[in-house]
């Protein structure tokens, strides 16, 4: 972490310690215990512990991170308890109301301390024995969901044979560090939209920077869930969303006009395109491969990736379309599934093309290597997408680029510095303006950041490039550019459950690669 991440980290944890101080300096008073004791951080709540006779080991695991907070929190209850406030509405208020309630109690006249004599005494009604559990569960939940791990479904098959549709999927925090809520006050359970109302999940009265602990870099080839980085503005309508992202809708809307001319409709027509902002951290969850990290130069000749002028090795799961030319012999069902994973009767999987013992088939890399091994196969090709129509990223009329002959483009690394051109102006623009949060103008072929003239620009985050291993069947870095490390979510662990119209057994507790 950075001394700026400590330091928000430390200052919550003082405030916690700090609000609460007024009104526990009259409750000492009341509790017979010197009342500048509860002016010191830390020590207060030691000393909290010593009038409740609570565990005096609590005050040690305030330090630790977030988890504190919520130590903290608990022993402000158990110290109110010891004025015979065991009411749900009361903690609620010891928790929430900013040491307001502690104010109140310490300076009203009828609030006597009763000593932990009486909470001994005390016992709870079965429906606060619920309350209470339902709420300690819930904070628990929220707590690992947040920091250790998250579960997540698979929703498309851009990541198939690697990942299936429905497939249950845990995904590690701690791999690359677990990143702190932009948006802490959200319902639990819930994204970005509470379901049935369409009413957003979370309030941005309080927001806080980017902030990861123990921070690890995401690893080139591992499998990552991270927050979609076009999912910034989205078209809040049902068939829209992820599904046609906002900016997608823009450039097809704008035609000719450029997606400036596209935004231009959409703003125009609420209605019909009704818009919302996300946060970070609650935009759409997307799943794809690392295939380049920062630094690397990346490039794409006919599907095949090339890392700083190195083949990178296909994902033995890896799929995409292929011509292939048999011996002539015929093709059987059950071979075909268990030997090679094609389905002869999707037509999806396998299409006739017309000339006699060539088919299209959609083959995982290692499908393929072993059809020519087997002797299945006289010859397999690519079907190559190569055709140049300015449709993927960055959208320009300089890059003629395609979805299988791509790049070379450089990722951007923190701390590295660019000279901007014209040239790559466009592949830049977006990262420097909308990720780290610069004004970026370029005026009569002069490039202006935040209203200075210069041409040069240093990175503050490092950039990652996402690809699904369904190559011709995924919406990935190729369309919407890099990924900032803000971004990232976690990595895909575990599949835990596999379903379609029953139990895929053979799936369950498999380790992603």
């Amino acid at each position: 972490m950075s001394t700026s991440q400590i330091s928000i980290l430390l200052l919550i944890a003082l405030i916690l310690f700090i609000l609460p101080a007024i009104g526990l300096y009259s409750m000492f008073k009341k509790a017979g215990v010197p009342a500048w004791k509860a002016l010191i951080p830390i020590y207060n709540t030691w000393v909290m512990m010593e009038i409740a006779k609570r565990p005096k080991y609590w005050v040690f695991l305030q330090i630790l991170p977030v988890v504190g907070w919520f130590i903290t929190l608990a022993i402000l209850i158990e110290f109110v308890k010891t004025f015979g406030k065991f009411r749900f509405y009361q903690h609620a208020l010891t928790v929430f109301s900013a040491g307001l309630y502690f104010v109140y109690i310490g300076l009203n006249s009828k609030d006597k301390f009763l000593g932990p004599e009486v909470v001994r005494k005390h016992k709870k009604s079965s429906a606060r024995e619920w309350i209470d559990a339902g709420v300690f569960a819930i904070v628990a939940a929220t707590l690992i969901r947040t920091f250790v791990f998250e579960a997540y479904t698979i929703p498309t098959p851009s990541m198939e044979k690697t990942l299936l549709v429905s497939d249950f999927l845990f995904v590690s925090k701690f791999s690359y560090g677990p990143r702190i809520p932009n948006t802490p006050l959200a319902m639990p359970f819930v994204h970005h939209t509470l379901p049935f109302v369409n009413a957003k999940s979370y309030v941005e009265w309080i927001k806080i920077p980017y902030t990861r602990w123990f921070a690890s870099p995401v690893k080139r080839s591992d499998v990552v869930v991270f927050n979609f980085p076009a999912g910034d503005t989205v078209i809040n309508k049902e068939g829209y969303q992820s599904e046609q992202p906002y900016y997608d809708v823009a450039r097809a809307l704008g035609g000719a006009g450029g997606i400036d001319a596209g935004r231009q409709i959409i703003l125009n027509d609420p209605d019909e395109y009704p818009i919302i902002v996300r946060p970070v951290d609650k935009q759409e969850n997307y799943i794809k491969r690392c295939t380049g990290v920062a630094g690397d130069t990346l490039q794409i000749k006919q599907q095949v990736v090339y890392i700083d002028g190195k083949p990178s090795p296909f994902p033995p799961f890896s799929e995409t379309d292929y011509l292939v030319t048999t011996a002539g012999q015929p093709l059987d069902e059950t071979i075909m599934k268990d030997e090679y994973n094609i389905d002869i009767n999707n037509g999806l999987e396998l299409r006739q093309t017309g000339v006699a013992n060539q088919y299209s088939m959609l083959l995982t890399y290692s499908a393929k290597e072993k059809m020519l091994k087997s002797g299945l196969a006289k010859s397999i090709t690519p079907e190559l997408d190569t055709f140049a129509t300015g449709r993927v990223y960055p959208y320009d009329n300089i890059h003629k680029w395609s979805v299988d002959d791509y790049g070379p483009i450089w990722i951007p690394k923190k701390g590295s510095t660019i000279t901007l051109t014209a040239e790559n102006y466009s592949i830049y623009e977006r990262p420097i303006r909308v990720y780290e949060r610069n004004k970026l103008e370029m005026r009569n072929g002069k490039i202006f950041l935040n209203d200075q003239e210069t041409n040069q620009y240093t990175f503050k985050m490092d950039y990652y490039w996402m690809m699904g291993d369904n190559r011709h069947q995924s919406q990935d870095s190729r369309y919407w550019g890099f990924v900032p490390e803000d971004h990232v979510v976690g990595e895909a662990w575990l599949i835990w459950m596999s379903w379609d119209k029953g139990v895929r057994w053979s799936r369950l507790f498999k380790k992603i690669k």
